[in-house]
């Protein structure tokens, strides 16, 4: 068995195995093949790999050589997946309609690690919950970087400072990171989710919740978040717009998985804000929560900063990269035997949940029913 990593794409930082995880697999008598530079961004460097048991090579002999590809982003498009491949990474596949059919016309075998079901089981190699608990620690300390006063209250012989009140749309692991981190630096925070059941999670790191009644029952989408209703969108609008009107740092979180981000932060609601206010939008790469969202700018409108950054965890490249690999690690164990050989088990619902293609045809029903 032999596993190539590639290099990512200029723009991103991490690598899909640091070196600790590389002398994992070459122990167990897996043969690793590591593109030139590949951990570089992630501190990471060719010796490092090659101490841990791996080869250097170039991309080109990397593809032709291995039996599984490990690529966070889609290989480079003049690099063409040979037949009975094996390709692993992170590929947004609900959004990338087109890249997947090619895959499937070159009979690749693609497994989209974002496509995992949201089950127990699954958390040990849940990529989503490893990268987006960065993207929420981050996002707060990106918010108190840009934002021109204080986070704690402050009482000192010159005055008191009131602490910044925070709001966060969205309680999934980026939102509670990010309760946790704003609450450690001092902030007042309140958070929006429509999903009730996250109330307590909030409420035990001393934010406050703010109801919104009437949302949709999200029992049966695996994890997911999903599209709501008019009168549910109505009043959540109303409710966001009271909470807004006074936050002096908002971060947004919500997208729906194949579908473009919804907008939460109106215009209207942006210019209620202070001047001086930040808006951390980690949706941007799906369109954003806010109508001025750029994905990987900063805008400003009204005197607020609008940061569109959906890619968070790789401004922190080490650690990303050690806990992605992990779960990398783990998710290899589902399609390999203790010694090493293949076996794709289409009966495991992680293994048949996360293939995106195989045998020519796109397999995933999530997939194919858009």
């Amino acid at each position: 068995m032999t596993i190539g990593l590639l290099k990512e794409p200029a723009h991103e930082t991490r690598v899909s195995l640091l070196a600790e995880a590389v002398a994992i697999l070459t122990k167990k008598g897996i043969k690793v093949l590591v593109e030139s530079g590949a951990g570089e961004l992630a501190f990471c460097a060719n010796a490092d790999y090659e101490k841990a048991g791996a080869t250097i090579k170039q991309a080109e002999e990397i593809i032709t050589l291995s039996d599984i590809i490990l690529a966070i982003h889609p290989p480079k498009t003049q690099f063409q997946i040979p037949n009975s491949k094996i390709l692993i990474g992170v590929y947004q596949p609900l959004y990338n309609v087109e890249l997947v059919k090619q895959w499937a016309e070159s009979m690749a075998t693609v497994f989209s690690l974002d496509m995992l079901p949201r089950t127990t089981r699954a958390q040990a190699m849940d990529v989503l919950s490893s990268q987006a608990n960065i993207a929420g620690y981050k996002a707060v300390v990106s918010a108190a970087d840009l934002y021109g006063r204080y986070f704690p209250m402050f009482m000192t012989a010159a005055g008191s400072v009131t602490p910044a009140k925070l709001l966060i749309l969205g309680a999934g692991v980026a939102g509670l990171q990010a309760i946790a981190t704003a609450r450690r630096l001092g902030a007042v925070v309140e958070v929006f989710d429509t999903r009730p059941a996250v109330k307590e999670e909030v409420m035990s790191l001393g934010a406050k919740f703010v109801e919104v009644e009437g949302a949709a029952d999200v029992s049966k989408a695996g994890g997911y978040a999903v599209e709501q209703t008019e009168e549910f969108l109505l009043r959540q609008k109303e409710r966001i717009a009271a909470s807004i009107a006074k936050s002096d740092i908002v971060i947004t979180t919500a997208q729906i998985p194949g579908k473009k981000a919804p907008i939460l932060i109106t215009e209207e609601m942006i210019k209620a804000m202070r001047n001086g206010s930040v808006i951390i939008d980690i949706a941007a790469a799906t369109g954003g929560n806010t109508p001025f969202t750029k994905n990987n700018e900063t805008v400003v409108y009204n005197g607020v900063r609008i940061v569109g950054n959906s890619n968070l965890p790789a401004t922190m490249p080490s650690d990303a990269s050690k806990l992605y690999g992990k779960n990398v690690l783990n998710f290899l164990q589902l399609i390999l035997t203790k010694e090493g050989q293949l076996n794709l088990n289409w009966k495991d619902d992680l293994v048949k949940g996360s293939c995106i293609t195989h045998n020519g045809e796109i397999v995933n029903e999530r997939v194919k029913t858009p």
